[in-house]
């Protein structure tokens, strides 16, 4: 019995011992990127330095908010580093995208983990917690990414007005990664709710026809409310950070459409990937096990689809086309100041 007393008084102080070295860690890279940021100021003379209190919660904030969802099982080690990386360049990009990315994480991972039970009953493949890898991350967080780096290229790191009459491109990238994640969050809580409250079985967005609940395409009004519900709730978290951060925001354009543009982009984003879903990504019936599945055996029948893409694509492949078209459909009906 000392013995294991003593081993997990070990273990206890190693982790104590790695946690210190990873805060100190983070402070040196915060530090060191501030002295960079400084020095490139004072060289070129056009630079605005970036705060240090700014590339301290980039840092910090995110990797509190990863060591949680670690902890949670709302995601793996692999996922943990790409949520971090994610995180940071949103964060240090602009308040807005990172509240955003923050609504889109926080109740998706809450919706994943919702009737657990009873999804384990539907799909073979369920995970507790959801248990996202980097895969999974890069795939519904890499083009926020991108976009949020041509953002700080731009304009650099800060938060702005969504006004195309003063800022097109950037408001138009902001409008892009905010479609992006709302488009995400959109197919998330269609697929987590519409999975368990839909009363009735979904039907196949190609054909209409009813197919068994966990087919991939397979819609249902629950899960399209809840698609327009989650992009709005997005938006919403976008427009608020707005008010709390952006200077002389009566002289923009009205915020308030970004709302709006959030539950589109969830509703819309979510219908394209019911698309995509349904004519390439394989459903069948396994007999053996009496549950719907991604695979070809000699015990499945085939339902829609075929085996070109598979779940990460699909959601990836949507995000890309809902972040290039809708910004420029928003801004022939975004009101002008």
């Amino acid at each position: 019995m000392p013995q294991f007393e003593d081993d997990i008084l070990m273990k206890e102080y190693f982790k104590m011992m790695t946690d210190m070295i990873v805060l100190c860690m983070t402070l040196a890279i915060s530090l060191s990127f501030w002295i960079i940021s400084m020095t490139a100021s004072t060289y070129y003379g056009t630079l605005q330095p970036v705060s240090p209190w700014r590339w301290l919660f980039s840092i910090l904030v995110p990797l509190c908010l990863t060591s949680r969802a670690l902890k949670r099982k709302s995601l793996d080690h692999s996922g943990a580093l790409g949520a971090m990386v994610v995180g940071f360049i949103l964060t240090m990009a602009n308040m807005s995208f990172f509240s955003s990315l923050l609504a889109f994480f926080v109740t998706s991972s809450r919706l994943t983990k919702w009737k657990g039970e009873v999804k384990k009953r539907i799909d073979p493949e369920y995970k507790e917690g959801g248990q996202r890898n980097w895969v999974q991350v890069f795939c519904n967080g890499g083009v926020p990414t991108e976009l949020a780096l041509l953002y700080m290229i731009e304009t650099g790191p800060g938060e702005i007005p969504v006004d195309f009459g003063k800022q097109y491109s950037a408001t138009w990238m902001c409008l892009a990664l905010l479609g992006a994640l709302a488009c995400s969050a959109g197919d998330t809580w269609a697929s987590e709710v519409g999975t368990v409250l839909g009363s009735r079985s979904p039907r196949l967005i190609t054909t209409w026809k009813e197919v068994p609940v966990g087919t991939n395409g397979g819609v249902s009004p629950m899960g399209l409310v809840a698609s327009l519900l989650g992009g709005m709730v997005v938006g919403l978290a976008y427009f608020t950070t707005q008010l709390l951060f952006v200077k002389d925001l009566h002289l923009a354009a009205p915020q308030w459409p970004i709302i709006a543009y959030g539950g589109a982009a969830g509703f819309l984003g979510s219908l394209l990937d019911s698309y995509l879903g349904a004519t390439m990504q394989y459903s069948g019936y396994d007999e053996s096990i009496g549950k719907v599945v991604n695979y070809e055996t000699n015990y499945t029948k085939r339902i829609s689809g075929k085996p070109i893409l598979d779940n990460n694509a699909v959601n990836l492949f949507s995000s890309i086309i809902i972040a290039l078209m809708l910004p420029g459909i928003a801004w022939g009906f975004w009101p002008r100041p």
